[in-house]
């Protein structure tokens, strides 16, 4: 990635950042995308280069970090095992970024109740559908490479993106409520799917 794209993806990941750290504290109505853009330190016409919505820019770092996650998986020795590689490559992705090193939420519990206030607004929460539908078509077409297989006939590549994609959502909502890590908990998640999913021992 060239000097330019990398001044972009870091302009696309503080405005998306300030976007939910912002609705997170206030509440999705009362920010407006003038705020978002003071607090990254552009314009609004530059938000709006990057972004149709203050929805957008929320459910973009979902769709950002699976894309970057399709891109590692490509990139990842060929001989590795899927689901090994597939780790790898998500893992390298929860890493937090400048923008949040700068800007912790040092309040876990109100952290915690302002994202779930967050994703219930039906705007993000259709961003989010269509985030997801569009992150699991780029995952599933790195597995499709890997595998030999084809996104478009074969369940088994859409099967993986799904999976992987569940695992991450589910690991994101744990870690709201969990004295863990979403990176704990999301390998947690990966080794019980390779696993095969066994019941619980009681």
């Amino acid at each position: 990635m060239g000097l330019r794209e990398q001044k972009k993806q870091a302009t696309r990941s503080a405005l998306s950042w300030a976007a939910i750290r912002l609705i997170v504290e206030r509440g999705y109505d009362k920010v407006l995308v003038e705020d978002i853009a003071t607090e990254a330190g552009v314009s609004p016409r530059t938000f709006n280069n990057y972004f149709g919505s203050k929805a957008e820019a929320v459910a973009s770092r979902h769709l950002d970090r699976f894309r970057r996650g399709a891109d590692a998986l490509r990139a990842r020795p060929a001989g590795e095992p899927l689901w090994d590689a597939i780790t790898h490559a998500i893992f390298d992705q929860l890493t937090p970024g400048p923008e949040v090193t700068a800007h912790p939420h040092p309040d876990r519990a109100a952290w915690a109740a302002g994202v779930q206030l967050m994703t219930a607004a039906p705007a993000i929460q259709a961003e989010i559908l269509r985030a997801g539908a569009l992150a699991q078509a780029a995952i599933a077409a790195a597995v499709a490479e890997r595998t030999g297989t084809d996104p478009t006939t074969d369940l088994y590549p859409n099967l993986v993106a799904a999976t992987v994609l569940a695992a991450v959502n589910v690991a994101s909502q744990a870690s709201l409520v969990s004295r863990s890590s979403i990176q704990e908990l999301l390998a947690e998640a990966l080794q019980q799917i390779t696993a095969g999913l066994p019941p619980p021992i009681s």
